[in-house]
């Protein structure tokens, strides 16, 4: 038997959908529909808790709680197994349970507190959760998971080791023949290793796009689309796998000619200032002991935040090159428009204040953008967030 809550639920969003998609494709009321789906999962997790706390599923003859969800609601068996233990630690957060039962974070946003929660850390959490929602709340989601990895690291710092270590024993690469001939393969590289290939694996894939846009220019004449380029994305990033492996294959094993060092970008803190930063150019929190085997063998760049937030290069030029390039990328790590997140690599540094109205080329008029929002800021203002 349904409770009459349940009941009135499924009446409800059978109006929802009677009424139809066209009814509710405004903004407030996809913000509302979500902040309602939150606090339906909210009541889910809490209530899956109560199931699994009551025994009921072994009456069917279910090994565990999570195993009867996903049989019987044809979940896959992690999202069972998530859902039950979200369930279970929302009720030694009160703090993430009332913001979960409101709306005002998500199932995500508790999944990334309880990921960090165990024995070690649990009554600094207790301390610090009110904390932790506050910046759920106000935080877009990546940058919350970012301030979550330094809690953890600064609540935990042995246990934060080990994970990272943990982290990086996973590390595999699988590349084999098939029956047919073709190669097939999978990649797991902890966050510096991944950092260090994907970097390189991007820059020859974008050597090879400017090499099919000027192929498919030369062929077709004047601006060509996306379609007419002779390779598909994921064809040039198997290609530029390739060429890694050709241009690797250069260095010579006796030490003639020395192999280029890796180059990842590392952001730290100055501590008595500003508090414990210890991330990758891309935005992802590394331990400092995962940067340990590497100080012998890459090229480290420092970037030193100063208050002025200025470096120092020649106003005079157009483009942004060199140092206010690099301190741009490293300040904004992203484009800057509210909905977007085109990492730094790919996007263009872009003034403030145009030059052609005497904008400056410096760091303080300066701004990355990809390319599809610095030519959209052509034409209509940016949407601002509420």
């Amino acid at each position: 038997m349904h409770t009459d809550a349940v009941i009135e639920l499924t009446t409800a969003i059978d109006h929802l959908i009677e009424e139809g998609a066209a009814a509710h494709r405004n903004g407030p009321d996809i913000k509302q529909l979500m902040r309602e789906h939150a606090r339906l999962e909210s009541v889910l997790s809490t209530s899956t808790a109560a199931f699994d706390a009551s025994g009921e599923w072994a009456l069917s003859g279910a090994k565990t709680a999570s195993a009867w969800l996903a049989r019987s609601c044809r979940l896959p068996k992690a999202a069972a197994r998530r859902l039950v233990r979200r369930g279970r630690h929302l009720r030694d957060l009160p703090v993430a349970a009332e913001a979960f039962e409101t709306g005002q974070v998500t199932a995500a946003h508790v999944d990334a507190i309880v990921a960090v929660r165990r024995p070690e850390t649990e009554a600094t959490l207790e301390r610090d959760e009110a904390v932790l929602i506050k910046q759920a709340r106000r935080l877009p989601f990546e940058h919350f998971v970012k301030a979550v990895a330094y809690w953890d690291q600064l609540a935990d710092p042995d246990g934060s080791e080990e994970a990272a270590e943990e982290r990086r024993s996973r590390r595999d690469v699988y590349l084999e023949a098939s029956i047919s001939g073709m190669y097939l393969g999978s990649m797991t590289l902890d966050p510096i290793s991944g950092s260090i290939v994907a970097g390189e694996l991007r820059r020859i894939e974008e050597e090879f796009f400017k090499a099919d846009w000027a192929r498919a220019r030369d062929e077709r004449g004047g601006n060509p689309a996306v379609e007419d380029l002779w390779r598909t994305p994921s064809q040039r990033r198997a290609d530029a796998l390739v060429e890694m492996a050709a241009r690797s294959s250069l260095v010579q094993p006796d030490g003639v000619r020395r192999p280029p060092a890796p180059l990842f970008s590392v952001l730290v803190d100055w501590p008595t200032l500003s508090g414990r930063v210890c991330e990758l150019a891309e935005g992802i929190v590394v331990s400092p002991g995962e940067l340990v085997p590497w100080l012998s063998v890459a090229d480290l760049e420092r970037a030193v935040m100063e208050p002025s937030g200025r470096v120092e290069v020649s106003p005079t030029q157009r483009l942004f090159t060199g140092g206010t390039r690099r301190a741009i990328e490293l300040r904004d790590r992203e484009c800057v428009h509210a909905f977007c997140d085109t990492p730094a690599s790919r996007c263009q540094a872009d003034h403030l204040l145009p030059w052609a109205r005497g904008g400056r080329t410096t760091q303080e008029n300066g701004r990355l953008l990809c390319g599809f929002h610095n030519r959209l800021r052509n034409h209509d203002p940016p949407p601002q967030q509420e």
